[in-house]
């Protein structure tokens, strides 16, 4: 099957995301994957353990669906709608990716060196999920959200602490590229 691939224009995407915001507002509804994640913990018995999980996980089984449609939306993105080309990047950033040990950087969306089943299941790759696993749930529990329910949800409402979060998760990300990235490869 040959697709051609374009993302969504912005006057697209961006009011059909305001439309989806909009009715989970007007129905009292949030979003946002950490929410599905303590869903399915309490769905598992966390709750007999800690008491952060004991709530009546069957009123958020709703936000499910969300987790189900991303699962199967990037399955169908992976399967039918990825370009085969290569990717344009900066000649700069190819030679970066090149300097920490990047085999063709920039011809595939996802590298072999970080996202082969190889690369996933030596040591480092291991320790690396591991690590970034902890952190990222740590993190989501500290801030009291994910970062698409801070950034789509919160900031829509105009939450100040949402908006401090989306500044913290910008920052970590930079911190990540510029200064963790190139000692971990």
């Amino acid at each position: 099957m040959d697709f051609i691939v374009q993302p969504w224009p912005w006057y697209v995407a961006g009011p059909l995301i305001t439309l989806v915001m909009f009715l989970l507002f007007y129905f009292g509804k949030s979003f946002g994957v950490s929410s599905n994640l303590e869903t399915i913990c309490a769905i598992g018995g966390a709750g007999r353990f800690v008491d952060f999980f004991k709530f009546d996980w069957r009123k958020k089984t709703w936000n499910l669906l969300f987790m189900l449609g991303a699962i199967i939306g990037g399955f169908i993105a992976f399967q039918w709608l990825t370009p085969n080309e290569a990717i344009t990047l900066n000649p700069q950033t190819v030679q970066d990716l090149t300097d920490l040990n990047f085999q063709n950087g920039g011809a595939q969306y996802l590298p072999d060196e970080i996202f082969s089943i190889e690369a996933i299941f030596s040591v480092k790759g291991f320790l690396i999920l591991l690590v970034a696993g902890v952190l990222v749930g740590f993190g989501t529990r500290y801030a009291g959200g994910c970062t698409s329910g801070h950034a789509i949800v919160g900031l829509s409402n105009l939450e100040i602490p949402s908006l401090i979060s989306v500044i913290g998760f910008f920052i970590g990300g930079l911190v990540m590229t510029w200064l963790l990235f190139p000692l971990i490869f």
